[in-house]
């Protein structure tokens, strides 16, 4: 068989344990045997991203930048604990994907991915749904301390022109912890953009929501923006094809969200979309079965999969001992990277190509073949066999060919 060929190179970032073992098997099993894969690597584990004092994600992300299409691999951000497991580390160093976020001035879309035999824990949950998450700013660009004594913080901003502003944050009796945050209005403003625009091209309504009551100034400023843009934009186009612009309190919308049916694309900060993926994921099924796609407002799309490095089961893996870690979020990050890089270029049968291994891969699973995860989430007379992710990937092969 004639492999697919590709014009351009997408960016791949590969990353670290369990995740970039099954990286390599992903892309030896269910690419290279039917594409010319063309890709401009590079390394974000992170024992490189120290080596390069992590030059490495910034190069990443202006590839990403320049060639329109990347697709990441999971990958650590170091805390205290793995500062102990990696001596060698010259630094904390920060997420990765906050990193490229920043550059990009993305905003990450992250969606289930649904199969029949997988009832949500929320049962009136009929359609996915998809978090809208705010990839820059708060508390993923914060800077904090801590004082020991009694004493007075407060925050100030100098002008450009010399001109200052200054606050009191607060006087305390004694030892305390601060935090600083900050947004820009060009951040936020992409964000609302891309939020209008994927919700256009989806064909779902928009729901927002944030604090504006208790952070009158900070979350007031993100809905006068969303407000804006779509009185000024997206209201006529949302009319034309019958959707709907929704904004609430964030306490208000998981209690509207919870009583869904789902089908709707629900906009959030940076960290409230943090939290509420996870827990959208968990609910309809694992996090291991979420998509997540990085958009920036000129169109640079950077598909990765949403879960973590699956530390404990690399661990397992190191020891010789065959582990069931569910590809299938891994997976779709290649597909999605793949079918957009063919839109981009002009190839439909990369796009093809794409769109059948998402089938081929769902297909195993409904014919009851699946990781070890999933087998207590089944429904009851599902008949269902755990297999290990090697033969997980071997099934999806075969179907492919």
């Amino acid at each position: 068989m004639e492999k697919i060929k590709m014009t351009t190179p997408l960016v791949e970032m590969d990353g670290d344990e369990m995740t970039r073992i099954l990286w390599g098997m992903v892309k030896e099993k269910l690419i290279l045997p039917f594409v010319e894969l063309k890709t401009e690597y590079y390394d974000l584990g992170l024992l490189n991203r120290n080596a390069t004092g992590d030059q490495v994600t910034i190069d990443a992300a202006n590839a990403a930048k320049r060639l329109g299409v990347a697709v990441k691999c999971a990958t650590i951000t170091p805390n205290r604990q793995r500062m102990e497991e990696y001596p060698e580390l010259t630094e904390m160093w920060k997420s990765p994907n906050g990193t490229i976020r920043a550059i990009l001035d993305g905003t990450a879309f992250r969606a289930p991915i649904v199969v029949p035999w997988i009832r949500p824990v929320v049962k009136n949950w009929e359609q996915p749904i998809t978090i809208a998450r705010h990839a820059y700013g708060d508390m993923y660009k914060a800077v904090d301390m801590m004082t020991e004594e009694p004493g007075t913080a407060t925050l100030t901003f100098r002008g450009e022109s010399g001109a200052e502003k200054t606050l009191v944050v607060q006087t305390v009796d004694g030892p305390a912890v601060w935090q600083g945050q900050h947004n820009k209005d060009s951040s936020i403003r992409a964000f609302a953009r891309s939020c209008f625009q994927y919700a256009l091209s989806q064909r779902q309504d928009l729901w927002f929501s944030t604090k504006d009551t208790i952070a009158k100034v900070y979350d007031g400023e993100f809905k006068r923006i969303f407000e804006e843009e779509f009185e000024n934009t997206y209201r006529t186009e949302f009319e034309k094809l019958g959707l709907t612009y929704f904004y609430t309190l964030i306490d208000d919308a998981v209690a509207r969200v919870v009583r869904s049916k789902g089908g709707f694309i629900w906009a959030l900060k940076n960290y409230d979309g943090d939290v509420m993926s996870d827990m959208v994921a968990a609910a309809f099924g694992s996090l291991a079965m979420m998509t997540s796609v990085l958009v920036s407002p000129d169109g640079v799309m950077e598909f990765e999969a949403s879960h973590g490095t699956v530390t404990r089961h690399y661990y397992r893996y190191l020891k010789g001992e065959k582990t069931s870690t569910n590809p299938m979020a891994t997976i779709f990050a290649w597909s999605g990277a793949l079918k957009r890089r063919g839109e981009l270029d002009g190839l439909p049968e990369l796009v093809r190509f794409g769109q059948r291994l998402e089938a081929a891969s769902l297909e195993t699973l409904e014919s009851g073949v699946m990781t070890r995860d999933l087998l207590p989430l089944a429904e009851p007379g599902f008949a269902a066999r755990g297999v290990d992710s090697e033969e997980f990937l071997n099934e999806i092969a075969a179907r492919l060919a």
